[in-house]
Formats: structure tokens, C-alpha cells, sequence
């Protein structure tokens, strides 16, 4: 794209005769609009133009789903966060508990004399 932006520029420039275009060559003006038929070869047949609509396809669908959750009142990213918290919460828990139960262990009588 930036190539042919520079093509239609220097085609400008040189068809306006603006500084030192006017004496360029039209090889030189002209070689942007080979490069980007060059790049939009290369884009199409290596299939970088093909991901690049279903990444953006992908994304606008994901966007979608997100906006209805979120007008259901199903916020999924709120539901995973809330999740991740309360499972942090458990384990802390049990860790603590596992704590208290050998403390009580250390102190409780053993039973001997």
C-alpha cells in the first residue's frame, strides 16, 4: 500500500514537473506500481491476505459474542476473573487449614508419660 501511495506521489510530482521529479526518469516514477504489483503477488499466492481476513473476521466474531454476553448480562470475562478469585480463596484456605491441623498436631498431648 505504502508503495503505491509512493507511485501515485512521484507520478504526481512528475506529471506537475515539482523540483526535481520533472527530470526523473518514468522508470524510476513508474517502478512503485511494479513493486506493489510485485508485493500483492507475493501476498496473495503465500496466503499472508487469506489470514489476515480470517484473523480480522475471527476478531470482529469475538467482539460480537462479547458485546451480546455482555447485553444478556453474561459478562464471560467478569465469570472467569470471579472464578480465578474464588479458587485463589479456596486454596488459601486449605493451605491455612492444613497449617492449623499440624499446628493442633505439635500441640496436642501425645498420650505418653
Amino acid at each position: 500500500m505504502y508503495a503505491l501511495i509512493v507511485g501515485v506521489l512521484l507520478l504526481v510530482a512528475k506529471l506537475a514537473e515539482l523540483g526535481p521529479f520533472g527530470d526523473w526518469s518514468w522508470w524510476v516514477v513508474l517502478a512503485p506500481f511494479a513493486i506493489a504489483a510485485a508485493w500483492w503477488q507475493f501476498a496473495d499466492s503465500s496466503g499472508l491476505t487469506k489470514r489476515r481476513e480470517i484473523d480480522k473476521l475471527a476478531r470482529r466474531q469475538q467482539e460480537r459474542r462479547a458485546k451480546a454476553m455482555e447485553a444478556l448480562g453474561l459478562d464471560a470475562q467478569r465469570d472467569r476473573q470471579v472464578r480465578k478469585a474464588r479458587d485463589a480463596a479456596a486454596q488459601r484456605n486449605e493451605m491455612t487449614a492444613g497449617r492449623e491441623d499440624a499446628k493442633a498436631d505439635k500441640s496436642a498431648p501425645t498420650g505418653r508419660r
